[in-house]
This record gives C-alpha cells, structure tokens and sequence, in this order.
C-alpha cells in the first residue's frame, strides 16, 4: 500500500492560524496525499481551498447543553473530514476516548488516533479508529525520525493492529516518508519540519514527493 497521507499538525503555531494558515493550504492544495489537522476554529480557512482537514480534538458530546465543548458534528459541518486524538499533547482517558471514536464513527467522521507504544496501539485498536498514529513522544520535536531511531516500533504496531497505521515524531525529510512506507505505514505525521520551517513550501514538496 503506497504512503496514502502526509498529515501535517500545525498545533498551536502562529503559521497555523489566520492568513497564514491560508498561505499553508494554498500550497498544500497542490499535492493530493498532503492533509493538515487544525484548531477547530481553523477548518473553514483550510476546507476552502479543498484541502482535505482534520480537526485537531472532539468531545464525546452530542447536541446539547456543552459550552465550551467540541461537538464532532460541528467540525464535519466546518469541512473537516475527521479528527486527530489522543496526541501525547493532549492525551485522554481510555473512556473519554472510546466514546469520542464511537461518536465519530456514527456520522462518518474519520479518526487518527495516536499512540505512545504497541501496546498502547494495541488497546486503541479494540475500539475501531481509520488509523494509528504511532509516536515516540520523547522523538516529537526533536528532528530525530522514528523511522531511523525506532523502526522497529513502526512494523510492529503494523502487525498488531487492524487499523491502517501512520507514524510520526521527528518525520523531516522525503528519506523518512520512504522509511516508513517500507515498514508498512501508509502516512506520516509532520509538525515543526513545515511549521518551523523558513520555506514551507519546499519541505511539504520534498516530503510529498518521498518517491523522486
């Protein structure tokens, strides 16, 4: 299976609100397998320029009284097309996440869950996410790939789980992308490489185009 994503979290970064986060999408909309997961009030910025996004958390609410909760249908009303969980950032409890996978799944909305381990990966599976994020997250941030300190990690939650697996944590260079597509991921997670970068618009090149 060929790398299917390369899903780049802006976080909380300057560059990924406001008009730069437009700047961002602009250029991501050029390349079909590269995806960005925002803050929820961010979608409709990503959405328009048909830039497939993913909401960076939802609650486990239905429609309600929930100030300040984030309603899974709203984000899907935005333009996003799933959500990102349980990142080391904002990791939730197992019961939280359970029902915030099950509300997702009943209006169509896709989940990337991450995880910290296998067997963390492994316990994630039994509740039927799209996919696994596998994450070192002593590696995220620090420009040291997990597919060349840890590649291990990666074909083994490739076997443990049903689900299709991403993997992220010091992913920066197309040599990254190509590593873990041979160990079974079909996407990556990327951050600070495009967020931090002084020219975003050749990493996320060189990083969709990890064939060349």
């Amino acid at each position: 299976m060929a790398i299917k994503m390369i899903l780049i979290n802006t976080k909380a970064y300057e560059r990924g609100v406001g008009r730069s986060l437009e700047s961002l999408a602009k250029i991501c909309k050029k390349f079909k397998n590269v995806s960005l997961a925002v803050q929820p009030t961010e979608i409709w910025r990503v959405a328009k320029y048909k830039v497939r996004v993913y909401a960076q958390d939802v609650d486990p609410v239905t429609y309600g009284a929930h100030t300040g909760w984030i309603l899974p249908e709203a984000v899907k009303s935005a333009g996003a097309k799933g959500t990102l969980l349980n990142h080391s950032e904002r990791k939730l409890k197992t019961s939280v996440l359970k029902k915030a996978i099950s509300r997702c799944k009943s209006i169509e909305l896709e989940t990337i869950v991450c995880a910290s381990s296998v067997r963390e990966a492994k316990k994630i599976d039994l509740f039927h996410p799209d996919y696994i994020a596998i994450e070192p997250p002593e590696l995220i941030g620090t420009g040291r790939s997990v597919s060349e300190v840890e590649p291990s990690i990666i074909s083994r939650t490739v076997k443990s789980v049903r689900a299709k697996v991403l993997c992220g944590a010091g992913i920066s260079t197309k040599e990254d992308v190509k590593k873990a597509y041979e160990l079974g991921a079909v996407g990556v997670l990327v951050a600070s490489a495009v967020l931090k970068s002084k020219n975003p618009r050749v990493e996320v090149r060189n990083l969709s185009r990890w064939r060349e």
